[in-house]
């Protein structure tokens, strides 16, 4: 797992003008905006968009349904609308992208604590043991994880990046059991096997502590990075896994991805590196 790493009937009632829209943050479990033109109520099995008191929200996903492309079409309308600015953020104004097997999944908040604790669970997953000092070293890969988040968080557009947590469903459990990175990136090593896609989301990063793997956390992770995908408007998702850890390409194979390409065989042979291969899968996103 240490690898950087549905089938209900949607049921909607929909009415809607064009929209005008602004972005008033994430609360109530979801996407907040003000102000629109548009009302929507939009049951996705138990995603619901709707407009309420202070505006429309997308509730938590707590199913594996597909959206269909009309109902896409509004779920990337609220994620470039919502994404234009980045707000300061509380935990509380948090909603979840995923809510299943007993875990949901949101976008990392940006305060002290809980980058100390992504960064812990990271490092803990891609540290690798050494015979002598391992704890000092660990303290230092460690910081070294912070440190690249920090930046990662400071200078990345929130609509290019999102650090995703994954924690207990549970109001009464709130602990980060599991990571994953989620970037834009526009490689054209791996564009020309995307049916021409000028950019596509990179999967990468995930981690899982220990005493909670094999407990689905990884899958609900990948699942939020499928919705964050429909969110931002993206057809592509690629991640990359070491060619002979069978774990994790099984888990990311039962979620959709397929083997595109590898790294040179050269880069085993010759440089001594363990060869990985470019995984692909294409999202439910319709235009």
């Amino acid at each position: 797992m240490a690898s950087f790493h549905s089938k209900t009937a949607p049921v909607f009632q929909k009415h809607y003008t064009e929209p005008s829209c602004r972005y008033t943050g994430i609360n109530n479990g979801g996407i907040g905006i003000k102000g629109c033109g548009k009302s929507w109520r939009i049951n996705i099995g138990k995603t619901r968009l709707f407009k309420g008191g202070r505006g429309s929200v997308v509730q938590c996903c707590s199913s594996s349904s597909t959206p269909s492309a009309e109902d896409q079409r509004v779920l990337r309308l609220v994620g470039k609308v919502g994404l234009r600015e980045k707000p300061e953020y509380g935990k509380d104004q948090f909603g979840c992208l995923v809510n299943e097997y007993g875990w949901k999944v949101r976008r990392l908040v940006e305060e002290d604590g809980e980058m100390r604790k992504v960064a812990q669970v990271q490092a803990q997953a891609f540290h690798v043991p050494v015979a002598l000092f391992n704890d000092l070293f660990f303290e230092f890969f460690q910081a070294e994880v912070l440190s690249g988040l920090v930046y990662k968080l400071r200078n990345s557009p929130p609509d290019r990046y999102a650090c995703l947590v994954a924690e207990p469903a549970a109001e009464t459990q709130q602990e980060v059991v599991g990571v994953v990175d989620v970037t834009a990136l526009r490689d054209e090593a791996v564009l020309q096997h995307l049916g021409g896609a000028e950019e596509y989301l990179y999967v990468s990063g995930i981690a899982v502590l220990n005493d909670f793997r094999r407990q689905k956390v990884a899958t609900a992770l990948l699942k939020a990075c499928d919705m964050l995908s429909i969110l931002w408007g993206f057809e592509y998702l690629v991640l990359r896994a070491y060619e002979d850890d069978l774990g994790a390409r099984k888990l990311y194979s039962n979620s959709g991805y397929s083997v595109v390409s590898g790294d040179p065989p050269w880069t085993s042979t010759w440089l001594g590196k363990k060869r990985r291969v470019v995984m692909v899968k294409r999202s439910n996103l319709r235009e």
